[in-house]
């Protein structure tokens, strides 16, 4: 998993770094955004193998490097579910991840309509959960403030409205409980 997101932020940054071939539908996509998404949400990791319905809301700036590339900071809220453990786990209690973003994020139309996109940054999570193989059940009820990762790919009807799929990783660990949560969501954006 984590080869593969490598991999996909290194085209994308490959993209953004040969000159674009092809302007957007109505010049460039710099400005203000708000763009949210919502999706299925999951974790396979230790006590846990659920999906759950996750969503995100966003808001930041782009600046346009070019008619093609547009990169900038956005801040947001993040609520990936609640995930129930498998198993010889099924005493412990779900894993709940939520919590606030900010970083970093590109938007580059590989021709007039169609582009990718990338973000990465901070994920600030409250994260409850229980730790796999201990006795009795350790359960965490914390905050951890790790990173985050995605990629995409969408239609730009206009120079102001996108509709897109993400793939967003999200990485938590806090007091021995690590996850790495996922969530693959249809996302919109306004741009104004």
């Amino acid at each position: 998993m984590k080869n593969s997101l490598i991999a996909l932020a290194l085209i994308a940054a490959g993209l953004a770094a040969v000159p674009a071939a092809s302007h957007a539908a109505n010049g460039d996509n710099g400005g203000f955004f708000v763009n949210g998404g919502v999706g299925q949400s999951n974790l396979d990791k230790g006590a846990y193998n659920d999906n759950d319905t996750g969503y995100n809301l966003n808001i930041g700036y782009r600046w346009a490097i070019n008619p093609n590339v547009a990169l900038g900071v956005e801040g947001g809220y993040t609520d990936l579910g609640s995930f129930g453990p498998t198993g010889v786990y099924a005493g412990f209690p779900n894993a709940k991840f939520s919590g606030w973003t900010a970083g970093v994020n590109g938007h580059f139309n590989i021709t007039p309509q169609w582009y990718i996109s990338g973000r990465a940054g901070l994920f600030r999570a409250d994260v409850k959960g229980a730790i796999a193989g201990t006795l009795p059940i350790v359960s965490v009820n914390d905050t951890s403030t790790k990173y985050y990762a995605g990629v995409g790919f969408g239609y730009d009807f206009s120079n102001n409205v996108s509709v897109g799929l993400n793939y967003d990783y999200y990485k938590v660990n806090k007091n021995g409980f690590s996850a790495n949560p996922d969530l693959v969501s249809i996302n919109a954006e306004y741009r104004f």
